[in-house]
């Protein structure tokens, strides 16, 4: 019988389960949405209940569980440690508990990590021989994953990526516990919060922003291009210090495409040293709706 991995893509707005294998293959998978306001303890029981289902209709046996999810956390303990977007997961023991429940090996990953794999083995990074490159997660919020010299960083307490939380002005809209944070103007929160002080009342989720932008209204793609300035402004530092030959824009960058990321590249062409910017390309991610079934899969697949 075909081994396969049980993987959960654990944010923000929503929990999925899917079924995959080492290749990448997804041969199912489901959804059920979560919020920043529900405690761990009802998200653990949807999470499972989800993954039973998934279990029951199962052609295969799954030998391994694989966990993508956004950062701070301990990946070798699978400790989550309150995520900006998870605040009520303090300190909780995800891998021992997923152990427990379902008595198969798990592994956990965060989440840009998880991304910057998937991208790179199977999506935008897979024919470009990349062996330098960063994945922004840029989601509900946004994190970072980072390949250098073929292999992912972590950094010395598996901090590395946390972008979001770059002080990229002196004042403005606040995220990840601190005001002019690149995450409360470069995010699907920051997204929202950048219109409901331009407009009040007049859009109240990223969907709608998004929705409106791709149909063409004007005043929603002033505030995709005004994103994809502050994109490009990051961007632009990580690459002085980093020197990528690849930066991968998850989620938004593959919704809005070239409105978000043109705006980017332009800044970027501005503000990065010449050098550096002329080697770097700056895409969206290539998987987009797989990306994150894929990555849920790749803390399993890299062990």
């Amino acid at each position: 019988m075909l081994k396969t991995i049980l993987g959960f893509d654990i944010g923000g707005s929503k929990i999925g389960v899917v079924e995959g294998d080492w290749r990448g293959t997804i041969y199912q998978h489901e959804s059920v949405n979560n919020g920043a306001d529900v405690p761990f303890e009802l998200a653990f029981t949807r999470m499972t209940e989800l993954a039973a289902q998934v279990l029951a209709r199962s052609h295969h046996q799954p030998s391994a569980l694989s966990v993508s999810i956004g950062g701070p956390l301990q990946i070798e303990q699978g400790v989550i440690l309150a995520p900006p977007n998870l605040p009520l997961w303090d300190r909780v023991p995800l891998k021992t508990q997923l152990a427990e429940r379902f008595g198969l090996p798990v592994y956990v990953e965060h989440d840009g990590n998880a991304g910057a794999l998937a991208e790179w083995r199977f999506g935008a990074g897979k024919d470009v021989g990349a062996q330098n490159l960063i994945f922004l997660t840029m989601g509900t919020g946004l994190g970072a994953g980072l390949i250098l010299n073929g292999r992912i960083y972590r950094g010395s307490n598996d901090l590395a990526g946390e972008v979001g939380h770059i002080k990229i002005a002196d004042h403005g809209l606040k995220a990840y516990g601190k005001v002019g944070s690149w995450e409360a103007v470069c995010s699907g929160a920051g997204l929202v919060n950048l219109a409901g002080a331009r407009w009040p009342r007049r859009w109240t989720t990223p969907r709608e922003v998004i929705r409106a932008a791709l149909s063409g209204d004007a005043d929603a793609r002033v505030l995709v291009e005004e994103v994809g300035v502050w994109l490009g402004r990051g961007i632009a530092v990580l690459v002085d210090v980093l020197n990528p030959q690849l930066v991968i824009v998850g989620t938004l960058g593959a919704v809005l495409g070239d409105l978000l990321l043109e705006p980017a590249r332009r800044v970027v062409r501005e503000e990065a040293l010449p050098l550096a910017a002329q080697v770097c390309h700056i895409v969206p991610a290539q998987l987009g709706d797989r990306l994150g079934q894929v990555a849920a899969l790749m803390a399993a697949i890299e062990v």
